[in-house]
């Protein structure tokens, strides 16, 4: 059985399907081009057309003259030296913060500088640091330091992210470098956590000892250290120049240097970013077939683990064009979901990633960071002139992707045996925030018995390598610690992501993470009120603002903030994320979730066709069908 992905009423992969926007992005391509003084102009391969593409400058010492406007940001880039100028400076001021080129340059060093935006007469700034950890992989040692670093440094809570990472919350700058060189020293980093580049790379959290599991795993490792930038700013920052790197794999930096398509900055310190970096954020996750737990289809790259029938992984299907991030009453900015490319061999793998991210690097938009994701690129392209552009840098054809079998969301929580005769152990963690009696317990845990963790892209965290006989002195001390197993824990909350908005996040419009828990409740009080039963659910999935950081677009029920106390409300998506979610309606105060929901709610134990869930549901019957019957409602029979 082939899977198919789905977008409801017609609307491809993407929400906006005006041809006017499409031409729109079709005509912007051109936005600057670079020159190597060592190596002359960084060329397209031959059959590309080089009137067309935005060519990223490779040293700073000769940046070419714009031929187009160009964003804010691409200056900055250009001008720093690699991302040092000028942040080393502004982190050795009096100041509690930074200008605004260094706000941007520290982005790429893992970090976002922000400020309580309840405080009243004056700003206190702090910032975020975000670790990168691909496959959500955390040694022991290093969730042990970043327990301590909250306490001592932060705000006494450590955050698990959607892309399997910590964020730790409220760092002063004089404290930055510290907390920094800790995390380096103790097997971490935030390189490249945020910024225009490749992000943390999600792969399944489950240690299971599988072959294609790890493989993907594997995979996962690789493509981020084949990403990783090179140029040493990093390191220069926060260490004083001291690598704290393992010995990378020779596939990854046989792929890195190879330039035999025409992707490389030749003699550049960042020979696949060039000074310009990318033109904006860049997402990949891997996974293996059936198991959509990394939202697959919201990235800009997806790997699928292609195995035969033995088990033993041969290649990869690819998926490109995905992404969440949109502008409220903007309809010429979307979410998207990822569309098949192609299937590659699995020693190809790096090379093909690598022709993917560099067909980004020359075309993405660099005028206007609103357009300047990949899938704006995809949307204006198409994916068959995109498939022939990435070609060109990858030096063959993609074979036609395999077939795999339907997607299911993998939470992971409870007990499970990881097939080498250990155990792991998932449990939830509402919106990923560790703090108080459960934060000292974990860490009682973890210590005691060595154990290193995994996060999961649905912000919880897994206890890895238990031992048969730890397993009921460690569900006992988690379960007093609120820690429990997964048949104690609501459905709506296994499922549930909130983002952190206020009071931090400068981009926040209303509450999300704070809000969220009264919000499910509300929800269950609804199912119980219409006679829906307590094992089933919808995926709730709320954000303080469009950007889209808890993934809002693929839920059942989305909800975006979009004013105080106010969120504009998706409906639409499944609990396997393969279908994008729609606008269903704007401006929705949080107390008149109720008179929304409940109706529908309703109509759906009503109306549902067999094992039919809601997002498939409020697809079928359409919007305008939904919204008489929240017209027509006068409340349920069982009350």
């Amino acid at each position: 059985m082939t899977t198919s992905f789905r977008s409801p009423a017609g609307a491809a992969t993407v929400f906006s399907s005006d041809q006017k926007i499409l031409n729109a992005l079709r005509s912007s391509r051109s936005v600057f081009l670079g020159r190597n003084v060592r190596g002359g102009v960084h060329s397209l391969p031959p059959s590309s057309s080089s009137s067309s593409s935005i060519q990223a400058v490779s040293t700073p010492e000769a940046a070419a003259k714009a031929t187009t406007k160009r964003s804010k940001v691409e200056i900055i880039k250009e001008k720093s030296n690699f991302i040092r100028y000028p942040l080393n400076e502004e982190l050795l001021t009096e100041a509690p913060n930074v200008n605004e080129s260094a706000v941007q340059l520290i982005k790429f060093h893992g970090s976002y500088q922000q400020y309580n935006r309840e405080e009243r007469g004056g700003r206190s700034y702090s910032f975020m640091l975000r670790t990168k950890n691909p496959s959500g992989k955390v040694p022991n040692q290093l969730y042990l330091t970043m327990d301590d670093l909250a306490d001592e440094f932060g705000i006494g809570t450590l955050r698990l992210t959607t892309r399997q990472t910590f964020q730790l919350h409220g760092v002063l700058k004089h404290n930055l470098k510290t907390v920094m060189s800790s995390i380096i020293r103790n097997m971490g980093s935030t390189l490249g956590a945020c910024g225009d580049l490749n992000r943390n790379v999600l792969a399944p959290a489950a240690p299971y000892a599988r072959k294609d599991y790890l493989f993907a795993q594997e995979t996962a490792d690789n493509v981020a250290a084949l990403l990783s930038p090179q140029s040493g700013f990093y390191y220069d920052m926060w260490v004083d120049g001291e690598r704290f790197m393992t010995a990378e794999p020779p596939e990854v930096v046989q792929a890195r240097n190879d330039n035999s398509h025409g992707t490389n900055f030749v003699d550049s310190p960042e020979p696949i970013y060039g000074t310009q970096f990318l033109p904006r954020k860049f997402k990949i996750a891997v996974t293996v077939p059936t198991d959509n737990s990394v939202d697959l289809l919201t990235n800009d790259i997806g790997l699928v683990v292609v195995s035969d029938e033995n088990g033993e992984p041969q290649g990869f299907n690819i998926y490109v064009g995905g992404g969440m991030g949109r502008t409220h009453r903007m309809e010429s900015t979307f979410a998207r979901i990822a569309e098949p490319l192609g299937y590659v061999p699995k020693e190809d793998i790096l090379y093909a990633v690598k022709a993917i991210v560099v067909t980004q690097r020359e075309h993405g938009r660099r005028d206007d960071r609103k357009y300047s994701r990949m899938k704006y690129l995809l949307s204006s392209w198409g994916i068959e002139k995109f498939r022939d552009v990435v070609e060109q840098y990858y030096g063959k054809k993609f074979e036609a992707s395999r077939d795999l079998p339907e997607w299911e969301f993998k939470s992971y929580l409870g007990w499970h045996e990881q097939g080498d005769g250990a155990w792991f152990c998932g449990l939830h963690v509402d919106s990923g925030r560790v703090g108080g009696n459960m934060k000292k317990t974990l860490r009682e845990v973890i210590e005691k018995y060595k154990l290193d963790v995994r996060i999961t892209p649905n912000q919880n965290i897994v206890l890895c390598d238990i031992k048969s006989e730890w397993k009921r002195p460690i569900t006992t001390v988690l379960a007093q610690a609120g820690l429990l197993q997964p048949e104690f824990v609501d459905p709506l909350n296994q499922t549930a992501m909130a983002c952190p908005a206020f009071p931090l996040c400068p981009l926040a419009i209303t509450e999300a993470e704070r809000g969220i828990p009264s919000i499910l409740k509300r929800v269950r009080a609804m199912f119980e009120k219409v006679g829906l039963e307590y094992d089933e659910s919808v995926v709730v999935r709320v954000t303080g603002c469009p950007n889209g950081c808890a993934r809002p677009y693929m839920a059942e029920v989305g909800l975006v903030g979009d004013g105080p106390n106010s969120y504009q409300v998706w409906l639409g998506g499944t609990p396997n994320q393969t279908q994008i979610a729609r606008a269903f309606m704007d401006k929705v105060k949080i107390h008149d979730l109720e008179k929304v929901f409940e109706p529908l709610f309703y109509n759906w134990k009503l109306g549902r066709q067999a094992k039919e869930s809601f997002g498939e549901f409020t697809t079928r019957m359409g919007f305008e069908k939904l919204k008489e019957l929240i017209d027509s409602y006068e409340g349920s029979p069982n009350n």
